[in-house]
C-alpha cells in the first residue's frame, strides 16, 4: 500500500516548524528564507525559440575508463558531446577517448572532442613553453590524428582541438609578441591534421575566457588562409559568466558578421566551477543560458575523471545533479520563451521551457532560489493538450557529490482547465535544488504528491557542543557548496555533539540521513553515534570521501514512538572513547518515515520512448520495434520486484532488457489488463529498463519494489574463507588499518601479473546463466603530479570462468585503502560449475573484502488484473511521486 507523504523539506519552511523544533541555533547560522517572498518565472508555450539542442550537458573528462561510469549513468545523463585527452596521451592516467568511445556513442553521444596537447604529461604543456622546434609538436598532432583514424570505430565523430587555453600558460599568452607565431602555428597544425585525415573536424581557439581581440585576429587570418575551425570554442568558468556570457556570444557573432565568416557552431568547452558541480540549482542556470543561446557546452574537470564532473555518486549512483541532467536529456520538441525574474543575474531563479506537440508534453526545468517559486504558464494549445491538463512538479534535491539521491519525488500536482495563465505555486526554499514541471493532457487518475513524512535541519542550526561552524560562501567559485552556506566540522572530541528536537507523527521506523564530508585519504571511513532521548539508538557509518567539503551521505534506521524526541549526533558512543574516523564535516540532517518496502513507480507516459502516447489510457503504446526506457533507482544492492502494468487486445509478448540483458518469461496470454513481474537483482544506483512488445501492449507503469526476502538467492563469500577461495602467487590476506569498515581481513595483491590470482570455487546450485558479481572493494590508487586534478586510477578485476569466458570489471578510486565500497559486475556463466579466477594480468586489481554471486533473475509471474486502472503518477513505499 502506498502511503501519503507530508512535504516538509526544510526547517525554515513554516509548515516544517510544527514538525521540527530547533532547540538551539549556531552563531552565524544562515538566515531562513522569507516565506513571504515569491519569485515568478513566466513560460509561454505559444512562443517557440527553436528546436531543443540538448548539448549543454557535455563534459570534460566526464568518462575515464571503459566501465567508469556505468552505461546506465551515461545513458540517463545523455551527454551529447565530450572532450577527452589525446589517444594514448600522458596528461592524465585515464580519459583516453578510444577506451570510452563505445560507451559514449552507444548511449547517445554525438561527437567527441580530443585535446591534442593532452598528449604531453605536464601542465602547463611542455613546461608552458612552445617547442623551439615546432615540428616536434606537428609530429604529435599527426600521431594523435592517425591513432583516431586507425584505431577508432567512429573517426568521423571526432573533433580535434589543437590548442587548449593558448591565452593562458600554454605557449601564446602574450598576444602582442606571439600573435603572428600563433597564427602560423594554427595554419601548420590545421594542415597537418587535414594531411592525415582530410575529413577531420577541427575546433579552436579554446581560450581560457572570451578574448574578442584574439578572436577577431584569428578569424580574419583563418578566413584569408582557408583554415577556419569547424567549431569555435572558449571557456566560461566563473560565476560571472552567468552574467556576461550572452554578451560575449553576441560579440562573437558580430565579429563573424563583420568578417563575413559563416556562423560556426559554438561549444563552451569548459564551464562552471567547484561550487556548481553536483548542485542542481546552480547547474540549471548554466543549462538554461546555453540552451537559450543554442550552443553546446561542457562542464569543467576540477576534481577527477570518470564521475561526470561530480554530477553522479559513487560507482553507479545518481546525485541530485544527475537527475537534472537526466531531465535535460528527456527534453524534446521546441524550446519556448521563458521570462525569469532577472536575466543574466547569477544565483537567481532561471529555467528552460520546452514543448513537444507530438508527445503532447510541456516541460519546465527551473531552480536557483531560496524563495518560493511561482510558475506562470501560458500558451498551451487546446488542440494539442485538450481542455484539461495534469501538472506534476518533481524536486531534484541537492545531495552532495557522493550522496546518492533516489528518484525525485512529486512535490506539487494540479489539474486545471486549459486557457489563460496557469499559476503553479512551488514551495522551493533552497537555491541548491532544481525542479521539473511536466504538463500533459489529463490522465485517467489525477496525480498526487508524495506525502511521506520527512523533516530536515541544517547542522549549523542544531545545538552545538565542542564543534566549529565553517562558512562556505555560495558565491566562492573554488568552494564546494554547502546547504545553507555553512557546515559543522572539527567533530573530533569525545564531548563533540549536535543536538535538536523533532516531533514525529507516528510510531515506527525512520531513516536518519546525514550529508557529510569525509576526508578519506587522510582519515578513511568514519562513524558517529545517534542518540535518541539520551540513549544510543544507532551508529551512523560514513564511507570514505574526497575531502571534508566533498559531501556524501550516511544513513541508519531508528525506531521512534509518536511524539517529541531529542536527537543527538555524537562523536563518542560511551562518553569516553572517540569513535574511529569521527572527524567528519556535517552539513544537513534529514529524518524520513519508512512504511513498508521501498517502492517506486515510473509512469510510462514520462519514459523515454519513441512510441505513441495515449493519455486517456495513461500509457505508452508499444508495438513493433517501439520501446520505452526507464531509469530506475535502487537504494541498495539486492533483489527487487519489477512489475510492469499494461493492457493488451490479445496475447502479447513483453520484452524487458535490464542494462541491456534480456529478461524472458513476461507477457500476456489473452486480452486484458496485466501485471507482469520479474524478481531481478539490481545494483545500488541506476539501472536502465527497456520495454518492448512486438505484438502490442499499452504500458502504463513500471513499479520497482525492494524484495529483501529474495536476497538469500545470492551467495556471499568472505575473502578469508579458505574453503571457497584459494590464493596463488603474491595474492594474500591482509588486515586493513584503522579506521576501517572491514570486520576481518581483505584480499590484496591480486594482479600485476598472470601468477597473482585467487580462485573462487563456484557455490553449489549456481549453474550456467546470467549473474551479478557484487564485490566489496577498496582502490585508492592515483598519480600525484597534477597541478589541481586528482589523477585517480581505475583498477580492473578480470573474472575468468574455468571453461568459459572472461569478464572485466572496472573499479573506480574510492579514496581509501581502509574504506570499502560495493560495485556490481554483470557476468554470464556458461558451465555447470566452473570455478572463477580473479586477477588482472595487465595491472593491479582492487583489494577485496567479500563477494556475492547472485542470479540475475529468480522468478517471473504474469497476472491479469480484475480492475483496469492506470498508474498516472509515480509512488513509493516511503512516499509517492517518484520518476
Amino acid at each position: 500500500m502506498i502511503r501519503p507523504r507530508q512535504n516538509l523539506d526544510r526547517v525554515t519552511a513554516s509548515a516544517a516548524l510544527a514538525a521540527l523544533v530547533i532547540s538551539g541555533l549556531a552563531a552565524g547560522a544562515a538566515a531562513p528564507a522569507n516565506a513571504a517572498t515569491v519569485d515568478v518565472i513566466g513560460v509561454d508555450f505559444s512562443q517557440p525559440t527553436g528546436a531543443v539542442k540538448g548539448g549543454a550537458s557535455g563534459m570534460l573528462y566526464g568518462l575515464s575508463d571503459d566501465g567508469v561510469p556505468t552505461d546506465p549513468i551515461i545513458a540517463g545523463a545523455s551527454p551529447k558531446n565530450l572532450t577527452q585527452k589525446a589517444p594514448h596521451g600522458a596528461q592524465h592516467p585515464n580519459g583516453d577517448p578510444l577506451e570510452v568511445e563505445d560507451a559514449f556513442f552507444e548511449n547517445g553521444g554525438q561527437y567527441l572532442m580530443t585535446n591534442i596537447q593532452d598528449y604531453y604529461p605536464d601542465w602547463a604543456y611542455n613546461g608552458g613553453k612552445r617547442p623551439s622546434d615546432f615540428s616536434t609538436y606537428l609530429d604529435i598532432v599527426r600521431t594523435v590524428v592517425k591513432s583516431v583514424v586507425d584505431e577508432s570505430d567512429h573517426p568521423e565523430k571526432y573533433v580535434f582541438t589543437p590548442f587548449n587555453e593558448p591565452d593562458g600558460g600554454n605557449w601564446y599568452s602574450d598576444w602582442n609578441s606571439m600573435k603572428d607565431v600563433y597564427l602560423q602555428d594554427w595554419k601548420a597544425v590545421y594542415q597537418a591534421i587535414k594531411e592525415v585525415y582530410p575529413d577531420a573536424k577541427i575546433a579552436g581557439n579554446g581560450d581560457t575566457g572570451w578574448q574578442p581581440t584574439r578572436t577577431r585576429d584569428f578569424l580574419a587570418f583563418a578566413k584569408a588562409n582557408d583554415v577556419l575551425p569547424d567549431l569555435f570554442t572558449w571557456h566560461e568558468l566563473g560565476r560571472g559568466s552567468l552574467q556576461y556570457f550572452r554578451q560575449h556570444l553576441a560579440e562573437y557573432r558580430q565579429i563573424e558578421s563583420d568578417l563575413g565568416v559563416s556562423p560556426r557552431p559554438v561549444n563552451i568547452t569548459e564551464y562552471a566551477m567547484r561550487r556548481d558541480m553536483s548542485v542542481p540549482g546552480n547547474l540549471v542556470q548554466w543549462l538554461a543560458m546555453f540552451e537559450d543561446e543554442k550552443v553546446d557546452a561542457q562542464t569543467a574537470y576540477w576534481t577527477y575523471a570518470g564521475n561526470l564532473n561530480d554530477n553522479m555518486a559513487k560507482t553507479n549512483g545518481a546525485n541530485g545533479a544527475w537527475w537534472l541532467l537526466k531531465w535535460y536529456g528527456d527534453l524534446s520538441g521546441q524550446t519556448v520563451s521563458v521570462t525569469p525574474p532577472a536575466l543574466n543575474a547569477p544565483d537567481t531563479l532561471q529555467g528552460i521551457g520546452a514543448v513537444d506537440t507530438a508527445k503532447k508534453q510541456a516541460t519546465v526545468l527551473f531552480g536557483g532560489t531560496n524563495d518560493a517559486t511561482r510558475l506562470d504558464v501560458s500558451g498551451l494549445d487546446p488542440a494539442v493538450f485538450g481542455t484539461t491538463v495534469d501538472i506534476q512538479v518533481r524536486k531534484a534535491e541537492w545531495s552532495g557529490q557522493e550522496g546518492e539521491a533516489q528518484a525525485p519525488p512529486v512535490v506539487v500536482t494540479k489539474r486545471v482547465a486549459v486557457g489563460g495563465t496557469i499559476e503553479i505555486d512551488v514551495p522551493s526554499d533552497n537555491r541548491l535544488d532544481a525542479y521539473q514541471a511536466v504538463i500533459t493532457p489529463a490522465l485517467p487518475v489525477a496525480p498526487v504528491s508524495d506525502s511521506t513524512w520527512s523533516a530536515t535541519i541544517e547542522a549549523e542550526n542544531t545545538t552545538l557542543r565542542d564543534v566549529e561552524v565553517y562558512e562556505k560562501d555560495p558565491a566562492a567559485d573554488w568552494t564546494f557548496s554547502a546547504s545553507g552556506g555553512f557546515d559543522v566540522g572539527s567533530t573530533n572530541q569525545v564531548t563533540s555533539s549536535l543536538t535538536w528536537t523533532v516531533d514525529v507523527p507516528t510510531t515506527g521506523t525512520y531513516r536518519f540521513g546525514a550529508i557529510a564530508g569525509v576526508n578519506g585519504s587522510k582519515i578513511g571511513p568514519g562513524s558517529h553515534a545517534l542518540f535518541v532521548d539520551g540513549q544510543q539508538a544507532a551508529t551512523i557509518d560514513y564511507e570514505a570521501g574526497f575531502d571534508w567539503g566533498y559531501r556524501g551521505r550516511g544513513e541508519t534506521l531508528v525506531s521512534l514512538s509518536q511524539g517529541r524526541h531529542e536527537l543527538s549526533v555524537r562523536m563518542s558512543a560511551d562518553g569516553t572513547t572517540l569513535l574511529p574516523g569521527s572527524d567528519i564535516s556535517l552539513d544537513r540532517f534529514d529524518l524520513t518515515r519508512i512504511d513498508g518496502p521501498e517502492t517506486t513507480s515510473y509512469p510510462a507516459v514520462l519514459s523515454r520512448t519513441d512510441a505513441p502516447l495515449d493519455y486517456g489510457k495513461g500509457a505508452a503504446m508499444l508495438s513493433g520495434d517501439k520501446s520505452a526506457t526507464f531509469f530506475a533507482s535502487a537504494r541498495e544492492t539486492g533483489y527487487y520486484d519489477v512489475a510492469v502494468r499494461y493492457s493488451t487486445t490479445g496475447a502479447a509478448d513483453l520484452g524487458l532488457r535490464l542494462n541491456d540483458r534480456t529478461i524472458t518469461g513476461l507477457g500476456a496470454d489473452a486480452a486484458g489488463t496485466w501485471t507482469s513481474t520479474a524478481r531481478v537483482h539490481l545494483a545500488e544506483g541506476i539501472s536502465e529498463l527497456r520495454l518492448a512488445s512486438s505484438q502490442g501492449a499499452a504500458v502504463q507503469s513500471v513499479t520497482v519494489t525492494r524484495a529483501t526476502d529474495g536476497d538469500a538467492a545470492g551467495v556471499q563469500v568472505e575473502a578469508e574463507d579458505s574453503s571457497q577461495i584459494t590464493l596463488h602467487g603474491a595474492a594474500r590476506l591482509e588486515t586493513p588499518g584503522a579506521p576501517t569498515n572491514v570486520s576481518g581481513q581483505h584480499l590484496g595483491w591480486l594482479g600485476g601479473g598472470a601468477d597473482n590470482y585467487a580462485t573462487l570455487t563456484r557455490p553449489r546450485g549456481l549453474g550456467a546463466g546470467q549473474y551479478d558479481l557484487t564485490v566489496r572493494y577498496a582502490n585508492a590508487d592515483k598519480n600525484t603530479g597534477h597541478a589541481y586534478n586528482t589523477d585517480v586510477i581505475t583498477r580492473f578485476l578480470d573474472i575468468s570462468e574455468d571453461g568459459g569466458a572472461t569478464t572485466r570489471g572496472a573499479f573506480r578510486n574510492n579514496y581509501s585503502w581502509n574504506g570499502f565500497w560495493t560495485h556490481t559486475v554483470p557476468i554470464d556463466l556458461t558451465t555447470a560449475g566452473g570455478a572463477l579466477r580473479l586477477g588482472n594480468t595487465t595491472g593491479n586489481a582492487p583489494n577485496i573484502d567479500w563477494l556475492v554471486l547472485s542470479p540475475l533473475v529468480t522468478k517471473t509471474t504474469n497476472a491479469p488484473d480484475a480492475v483496469r486502472t492506470a498508474d498516472a503518477t509515480s509512488s513509493r513505499g516511503e512516499g509517492a511521486g517518484k520518476n
